[in-house]
């Protein structure tokens, strides 16, 4: 087998292949029953062709029948009137009519020979159409029957073309999902060890350490700091708070000596002043201790 012999069996077999899995059994049936139902009318139509032809050679022996009837009396008006020249010419016209005649009718008989084995294979093959016809439908709906089938099979074990489809871009989605994760994991991981701080600055572990450090020292004295401030501002509310005392104690030490000093003198004071006077005193020196 040469190179281009073998080529061209290669590519017939791949068409061949290509053509059997493109190749729809239910349509094929369909295309077949119609050839077959074209041919069946192209031999009705040739029986009718036939049939026609039949006839117009029937019509062309009967006007020949006529003729050779006519020329039969012409040949014996011209024997009546002893014209035997015109009675030889009238018999040969009908001779060559009857020859005709003769002609026509044995293509009338091979035409009907013909009509009758078209009719016959016209039966035949409708017969075999109308077999063809109950065959077929029963293929087609046993076909469409096993197609379901397998159909449901394949969507019951997941192993037809459109469920593999399904199935990967469920692998790919759920690789997807896990390769995001995984980086969100990464980046609070990143952020938490402060290397996005690294890729922003020029600081590494130990000046952040350092610094660290030194901001805990200040933190820690500003501490201490306000500490202080707070105990000095405690002692220093004590202090008041005793000097307020002091001064009430004085100044009641005083009122009384002045109340004294009135009644020795015998000047009259007005007690309720007197009382009035000591509760503003206290009340302003309760709002200095507060």
């Amino acid at each position: 087998m040469g190179i281009l012999s073998r080529a061209s069996y290669i590519i017939r077999s791949k068409l061949n292949a290509v053509l059997n899995r493109a190749e729809d059994p239910s349509e094929t049936l369909d295309y077949s029953y119609e050839q077959l139902r074209d041919q069946l009318q192209d031999v009705k139509q040739g029986i009718a062709d036939l049939t026609t032809q039949k006839k117009r050679l029937e019509i062309q022996k009967r006007r020949l029948e006529e003729n050779v009837e006519k020329h039969n009396e012409q040949a014996r008006e011209a024997v009546r009137q002893d014209r035997e020249d015109l009675a030889r010419k009238a018999l040969e016209k009908k001779k060559q009519k009857m020859n005709q005649i003769e002609g026509l009718e044995t293509q009338i008989a091979d035409l009907q020979d013909q009509q009758d084995r078209l009719v016959e294979q016209k039966n035949t093959l409708q017969s075999r159409i109308e077999e063809f016809r109950t065959k077929k439908e029963t293929m087609k709906a046993r076909y469409e029957a096993a197609e379901a089938s397998a159909k449901v099979g394949e969507a019951m074990t997941g192993a037809g073309d459109e469920f593999e489809d399904v199935g990967r871009a469920i692998e790919r989605a759920e690789e997807r999902t896990e390769d995001m994760e995984a980086r969100a994991q990464a980046m609070d991981e990143l952020q938490q060890s402060g290397a996005f701080e690294d890729a922003l600055t020029d600081k590494d572990e130990l000046d952040r350490e350092l610094e660290q450090m030194s901001t805990d020292s200040q933190v820690d004295a500003e501490l201490e700091t306000l500490k202080s401030e707070m105990g000095q501002s405690a002692e220093d509310t004590e202090t008041a708070s005793a000097d307020a005392t002091t001064e009430t104690d004085a100044e009641e030490t005083a009122s009384a000596e002045d109340v004294d000093v009135s009644d020795v003198d015998g000047v009259e004071s007005d007690p309720d002043v007197a009382d009035s006077e000591v509760e503003a005193e206290l009340e302003e020196l309760k709002d200095e201790e507060k």
